[in-house]
């Protein structure tokens, strides 16, 4: 019975299109990452009683937050597209994403709000876990069942310029370094960060830098200039909040430093590579039209 109901399930998309089962888990993401934008950007100094666990200092929150409203962006853009080839990117990147923060979950959980008498800090530290034991295992059921239900690669479109594909690979490899040193070592790499970073916040930071290097490497590694809008848009997303975070709280900066002037480059750098991105390929889209 199972396999009929796979079968058919199969049947009822489209060849390259997106599955039910892909579009709920999408649909599922973009809630829980609207939610964890407003917790962690708009209450960034507020999460020691509305969040999982208190994260000091705010700039520490808002950066996540940031992050959250980009992958909200990636998510919402996934699913627009309606089709497997245009998703792919976004799914692969939140289920990388989604495994690490589990494991930094677990390897901190004493830093939740497990305990807590108040209820919401209580509450919200119980639904983060039970996110990340489930959503993980979901998206990787997803991204298999997507991979057997048909052909991938429909498009065929225009190839990115070669000095666009350099960019990608040159960030992909630098937000990848980093992310592997915070994430492995984050004691030891945090110390050249911006800002002070406790371990655990180190682990999340990295998810997200890891998420954002597979985006880069993977846009690379395709060429296509017709799916390099999503993570273009959710690009410049990341990098506009991320500015827009040290005006709010940037009192934690190490303003003068070599470390915050290479970070707000690097946020610059982000934002121009996403644009350029897209007006590539906007302006294959607008040579394309009759």
């Amino acid at each position: 019975m199972t396999a009929l109901h796979d079968h058919a399930t199969v049947r009822t998309t489209r060849p390259g299109g997106l599955q039910t089962l892909t579009r709920v888990m999408l649909v599922a993401f973009i809630c829980l990452t609207l939610v964890a934008t407003n917790q962690l950007f708009v209450l960034a100094r507020h999460t020691e009683t509305r969040f999982s666990w208190t994260i000091q200092p705010p700039l520490s929150a808002a950066f996540l937050g940031a992050s959250y409203a980009a992958g909200c962006v990636l998510s919402v853009l996934a699913l627009r597209s309606r089709s497997w080839a245009g998703a792919r990117t976004a799914l692969v990147t939140v289920l990388v994403f989604a495994v690490l923060t589990l494991l930094a979950t677990l390897l901190h959980l004493d830093k939740f709000h497990f305990g807590v008498a108040a209820l919401v800090p209580r509450a919200a530290a119980w639904i983060w876990l039970g996110v990340y034991l489930v959503v993980p295992l979901a998206l990787l059921v997803v991204v298999l069942r997507q991979r057997r239900a048909g052909p991938t690669d429909l498009t065929g479109g225009s190839t990115l310029p070669r000095w666009l594909v350099l960019l990608l690979r040159l960030q992909g490899l630098v937000l990848g370094i980093a992310a592997v040193g915070l994430f492995l070592a984050p004691a030891v790499v945090a110390r050249w960060w911006p800002w002070t970073l406790t371990p655990l916040t180190a682990r999340m930071i990295a998810a997200w830098l890891a998420a954002l290097a597979l985006a880069a490497a993977l846009g690379a590694r395709e060429r296509d200039v017709s799916r390099v809008v999503t993570p273009a848009v959710a690009y410049v997303v990341f990098g506009v909040l991320q500015l827009l975070a040290l005006v709010l709280y940037g009192e934690a900066v190490r303003w003068g430093s070599v470390a915050a002037g290479l970070y707000v480059a690097a946020l610059v750098l982000a934002i121009g590579t996403g644009a350029a991105g897209l007006a590539v390929a906007l302006r294959h889209r607008s040579a394309a039209r009759p």
